[in-house]
């Protein structure tokens, strides 16, 4: 992250004053101390990006001080200052924790590459934490040679490379955020940053705080000052999944981001700058929340630059199968299976189910078959909840939403069934009923007051 605030601790006034000077001309917010006294009363008072500390100081030794720094959770970079006699224990300093050490006299040009050291790895370290990348994350590719997944991929290779906006729309299941991952695994950005936001998981009081950061004291709970996540994805990608989620009251905020790349923490006054690439996505039609006023026209248009529609399940039924057994291999490898495969029946099952839940239903009802599969046997249909039928039975047809007159149901009543039946097995426990349907709390939350299922 950027360097903002420091603390100079020295009993030498000559460097002392200097070393802020110099800071403060590089535009640094500089407090200092002359003894470890005057350095724990500033470090109690606020947050600090780092600490040059002197190693000996008229009251006690520094690493009395490092110690206490160090053993704080969200706590400051410590840069010892020591002479020539004294190396051995700056050295033992940063095996207690201390970023780096100078040896006095030290000129500005040294302290310049130690600031810059320390922003780099701190920004390093701050990414880290909140990096998107999971070591056992879904596959890299898109997978699928249907007619539908090959325009997908057209797309995703002509828009990689540059740094538009994607807005990336699709139902729920069908694989948006894969296509957002292989848009940033795609892009020259791909060394920098990848910075997830799941704006459906998040409360609206603390949303403006996950994007943009807060100062120390800004709100009840606030006790350190906070790196947003546009700050963290700075000179790299940020993915705004369920953008539709947003309040509309951070809408213009997250609106003046995008057009002025610029924005202050919650209670803060200085203003940063950010240059992030934009990527978002959204199971609803943005344009219709437009209509309701729920989402502002500027913004949609804003995020809009390239639209991509990830298709359904459904429309790409030649992929089906393929997919059936990419995930197949790849939950055998995870829970240990050997040699597992699909029966002929349990093939034309997978094929014939109309999959409502898209990619992501499949490939939770494969891997529950895996887990429940007996050793050395075929997976079979009922071990994926599918029945062993042809495409003209009654269950069939059932499956792929027909009433009891033959005509086909749409795609929001047989939704509006599911979710219907799968609250009434989860006895109304909204938690649970998500978590089968493989949903968040909130988009159920809005999936219900749609179909009006609240009673």
């Amino acid at each position: 992250m950027a360097i903002e605030k420091i603390v100079v601790v020295d009993d030498e006034m000559m460097i002392r004053k200097a070393l802020e000077t110099q800071l403060r001309n590089k535009r640094y917010s500089v407090a200092s101390a002359s003894d470890l006294k005057g350095a724990r009363k500033i470090l109690s008072r606020d947050s600090f990006d780092l600490v040059f500390l002197d190693l000996r100081l008229p009251d006690g030794e520094g690493t009395d001080l490092l110690e206490e720094i160090t053993a704080k959770t969200e706590a400051p970079m410590v840069v010892m200052m020591t002479g020539y006699g004294s190396v051995e224990s700056a050295v033992s300093c940063m095996q207690m924790g201390a970023f780096d050490y100078v040896v006095k006299p030290f000129s500005f040009e040294q302290i310049e590459v130690v600031v810059d050291k320390v922003a780099s790895f701190d920004k390093m370290r701050m990414v880290t934490k909140y990096y998107v990348e999971e070591s056992d994350s879904r596959s890299s590719d898109i997978i699928g040679e249907s007619e539908p997944v090959h325009k997908l991929k057209n797309l995703v290779d002509k828009v990689a490379k540059t740094e538009a906006s994607v807005l990336i729309t699709g139902e729920n299941g069908t694989g948006k955020e894969l296509v957002a991952r292989e848009l940033y695994r795609n892009s020259m950005l791909a060394k920098q940053p990848y910075i997830r936001v799941n704006c459906a998981a998040i409360s609206e009081t603390l949303m403006e705080s996950e994007f943009f950061g807060h100062e120390k004291g800004s709100f009840t709970g606030a006790t350190e000052r906070r790196e947003g996540r546009f700050e963290l994805a700075d000179g790299g990608t940020i993915l705004l999944d369920e953008i539709s989620e947003i309040a509309p009251a951070l809408q213009a905020k997250l609106l003046r981001v995008l057009q002025e790349k610029e924005f202050e923490r919650v209670g803060g006054n200085k203003t940063i700058q950010v240059k992030v690439r934009v990527l978002a996505t959204t199971n609803r039609d943005l344009m219709e929340e437009v209509k309701k006023g729920n989402f502002r026209e500027d913004l949609y248009y804003r995020l809009n630059v390239f639209p991509i529609e990830v298709p359904p399940l459904r429309d790409r039924s030649t992929d089906i199968l393929l997919l059936g057994n990419s995930f197949l291999a790849r939950h055998a490898r995870k829970h240990g299976v050997d040699e597992i495969s699909f029966s002929t029946n349990c093939e034309k099952a997978i094929e014939s189910h109309n999959w409502p839940g898209n990619v992501r239903e499949l490939e939770n009802a494969v891997e529950r078959a895996v887990i429940l599969a007996d050793k050395g046997k075929q997976i079979e249909a009922d071990l994926l909840g599918l029945h062993q039928t042809s495409h003209s039975s009654p269950s069939v047809a059932k499956t792929l939403g027909n009433n009891d007159e033959g005509e086909i149901e749409s795609m929001e009543e047989v939704e509006r069934k599911h979710i219907q039946n799968t609250l009434k097995a989860c006895d109304g426990n909204r938690t649970h009923a998500a978590e089968k349907l493989g949903l968040n709390v909130r988009t159920l939350r809005n999936k219900i007051k749609q179909y009006e299922l609240e009673d």
